[in-house]
């Protein structure tokens, strides 16, 4: 690199960080709740600068909380084990031998790879589920399948899919207060001992609810919500969200990502954001820069 080419990149990196500044301020000592998922997950070079992105943001003084999925891995070792895996509406069924999968595939090897791309990053990370420590308390799903022709509607058995109760911030609250970053996998317990899977997305919007976090990221394959022409929508009150959903502009999967942050917002979570985590650094794009990278939703 020439000299001139140096002395701009040095430039560039004194205003980066002079831009990032007052965000480290704004956000020193507040929790942070990031979902951990798709293709960010499954890219070595993006899930290494998740991790550094992680540590930095506990350097500087936050406190994230990892929330992370599994599908995608959760299908290879089903279709290794030979273990027929069945969707109704998007959502796995799950029986009793396939939620034992479930559970070692979540809170076993990708939650243990996480926390060692953590530890590798610099930082010190520890591992979870929502049955430890009586976290997060499930119950049955009760889905109701819709049919349009004859309008009638049935409630189907999806096993041992579980919908949250309730969240005993106890260890989390605990933890933010050391240099201990978590990293939780979305298994929560039943009140007679049932293990149930739970939607990584949902598991990070209760937990940021529970925590009164400052922000909820959700990272996603998309680059946010769009309008109906296209458009990313840089920021958005709940209320617009609510009728973007109403008016049938946002659809299909974004549905109920959308539905999470605006739980989250309701229940006093600061701020939550749909992101694009194929974009390398996205989380610090996202918290540390002036326009950030996603769709950002709050309650006013």
């Amino acid at each position: 690199m020439t000299e001139e080419g140096t002395k701009n990149t040095m430039a560039s990196t004194a205003y980066l960080l002079s831009e990032a500044l007052p965000y480290m301020r704004r956000y020193a000592g507040q929790t942070i709740v990031i979902k951990y998922g798709g293709h960010a997950m499954g890219d070595d070079r993006l899930a290494r600068q998740f991790a550094e992105d992680i540590v930095l943001m506990k350097q500087v003084g936050m406190n994230p909380i990892v929330v992370h999925g599994g599908g995608p891995q959760i299908g290879r070792m089903l279709e290794r084990l030979k273990i027929r895996s069945e969707f109704v509406d998007g959502l796995r069924v799950t029986d009793k031998e396939t939620v034992e999968i479930v559970e070692m595939v979540l809170s076993g090897s990708i939650n243990a790879a996480i926390v060692n791309a953590i530890s590798q990053a610099g930082g010190h990370a520890v591992g979870l589920s929502g049955k430890d420590c009586n976290m997060v308390l499930a119950q049955r799903m009760q889905h109701i399948q819709h049919d349009p022709q004859s309008n009638i509607e049935k409630v189907l058995d999806l096993g041992f899919v579980g919908e949250i109760e309730e969240v005993n911030p106890h260890i989390l609250q605990v933890l933010t207060k050391s240099d201990l970053i978590p990293v939780i996998a979305p298994i929560g317990f039943g009140a007679d001992g049932e293990t149930y899977n739970i939607n990584a997305d949902t598991m990070a919007g209760a937990i940021a609810s529970a925590m009164k976090a400052k922000r909820l990221l959700l990272l996603t394959d998309v680059k946010g919500v769009l309008d109906g022409d296209g458009t990313l929508i840089s920021d958005m009150s709940a209320k617009r969200a609510h009728d973007l959903v109403d008016a049938g502009i946002v659809k299909g999967g974004m549905i109920p990502k959308l539905e999470t942050c605006l739980h989250s917002v309701e229940a006093g979570v600061g701020a939550a954001v749909i992101l694009d985590g194929r974009v390398e650094h996205a989380v610090l794009l996202e918290i540390f820069t002036d326009h950030g990278v996603g769709t950002l939703i709050e309650y006013v």
